[in-house]
């Protein structure tokens, strides 16, 4: 695989309680050297936790919401998590026609920050009723925790870009998802007891949570292609993990494969079916998004940071680099700095 320019009249309620983090509080992205990671050590390499680094990613607050009857909230430009602790509730994405009903004991999580609004059930949950559901004759009062996230570098969002608008965690039930219980236990007591160090409590609960529940939707069943179902599959991981450590190295579909210990055409059809889209494609992918650090925060030649991703000819990798981010590197990075505080 080598240089290729194709693709190888809303009412809020008023929150419960609010606690925030501080900024930057995350980790920053560890700085390592690149190495091919065909060994033991590619096997056991935490990709996930890379690529979650390089986003930096990081809860920011928790708000408890107990609205009134008949309400419409709107959330946009945020991840959102909401934990629904009683009553049922509706979802709305906006712009998408299709509604989720979500009710006691489901979690759901808008990595993207796709707009969106809660409301109540109204008339379904007033037949619930009706059909005898509910012993006192009234709906139970809608209560839920929401959780936000934000993205410490914007340029990795294309990362959570390719993540599904709304996972959601139905009952939040089973061993892998026991965890989410005593979390959110621990989110309570933080906000109804605060004390030093709250903020930063829940800011890490928030972290905890989001990675669990990427992990439980990527091992299911229903989870779409993408690279973290990748990164999560036993057989393909090795191979996204190679391709993450060492961008520049000229990887072949057979060399990836060996990594897999698959043949060339089980771990090609494997690779397509668990990250939707082909070696070559990804390895493009990878290389034009890490040539974005060293543009924006660096003074290096755009030929120096071509060849440092694998490209020998700049001609190939500006093309390559329009094609994903729609602008020259050169003028993406003059555009970038220029937006800079």
């Amino acid at each position: 695989m080598t240089d290729s320019p194709g693709y190888l009249a809303d009412r809020p309620a008023t929150p419960a309680d609010v606690l925030r983090s501080p900024q930057d509080f995350a980790d920053p992205p560890a700085l390592e050297e690149a190495a091919l990671g065909l060994d033991a050590d590619s096997q056991s390499h935490d990709l996930l936790s890379e690529l979650l680094r390089s986003v930096r990613l990081s809860g920011e607050r928790i708000v408890a919401y107990a609205p009134l009857r008949t309400f419409s909230i709107g959330f946009a430009d945020v991840g959102s998590l909401h934990i629904i602790e009683e009553g049922e509730l509706v979802l709305r994405i906006d712009g998408n026609p299709h509604v989720e009903h979500v009710s006691r004991g489901d979690v759901v999580l808008l990595p993207r920050g796709d707009p969106h609004h809660i409301s109540d059930a109204g008339k379904r949950a007033r037949a619930i009723v009706q059909a005898g559901a509910a012993e006192n004759g009234t709906p139970e009062p809608a209560r839920w925790l929401c959780g936000t996230f934000t993205i410490g570098d914007p340029q990795a969002s294309h990362l959570l870009a390719s993540l599904p608008a709304v996972i959601i965690l139905r009952g939040a039930r089973g061993p892998a998802l026991e965890g989410l219980e005593v979390a959110r236990r621990m989110l309570v007591y933080e906000m109804q007891s605060p004390s030093q160090g709250s903020a930063v409590m829940v800011a890490r609960i928030l972290d905890l949570v989001f990675i669990q529940i990427l992990r439980a939707w990527a091992a299911g069943t229903d989870a779409e292609p993408n690279w973290l179902a990748g990164a999560l599959d036993p057989q393909i991981g090795p191979a996204l993990s190679a391709i993450h450590r060492n961008p520049g190295h000229d990887w072949t579909v057979e060399e990836l494969a060996r990594a897999c210990n698959l043949s060339r055409s089980a771990f090609a059809a494997r690779f397509v079916a668990r990250v939707g889209k082909p070696p070559a494609t990804y390895l493009v992918h990878v290389r034009l998004d890490a040539a974005t650090g060293p543009l924006r925060d660096t003074s290096l030649p755009v030929t120096l940071i071509a060849e440092n991703v694998g490209y020998t000819s700049e001609a190939a990798f500006s093309r390559a680099f329009k094609n994903r981010y729609g602008t020259p590197p050169a003028r993406w990075r003059r555009d970038t700095r220029a937006k800079q505080p």
